[in-house]
């Protein structure tokens, strides 16, 4: 969990649990536990949005350093050419 989430949001998470708990123990089962029940469910939505997309983001990081290996290899790969390459006469020519 820690390394999706920083320390806000763990404590914004604690803190709204909190607040619900107490909410439903103060108020009891009338109708405004509805809003209340409204508002957590909005804070897990936003939760679990921000948890997709720190997965979201390391994956495409993850492909970005993949391709970035990719390209460096080709770099490497990619030497002058050897040198009787260049004395080599155009094809259907002779010498």
């Amino acid at each position: 969990m820690g390394e999706h989430f920083d320390i806000l949001s763990v404590i914004v998470i604690i803190v709204t649990f909190i607040f619900f708990t107490l909410a439903l123990f103060i108020k009891g089962l009338t109708h405004d536990i509805l809003l209340e029940s409204a508002v957590f469910l909005i804070s897990i939505k936003l939760i679990m949005m921000a948890y997709k997309n720190s997965i979201a983001t390391k994956s495409i990081l993850k492909g970005l350093d993949e391709i970035k290996k990719a390209l460096k290899d080709v770099k490497v790969n990619q030497k002058s050419p050897p040198l009787g390459h260049l004395n080599s006469p155009p094809l259907g020519l002779s010498i």
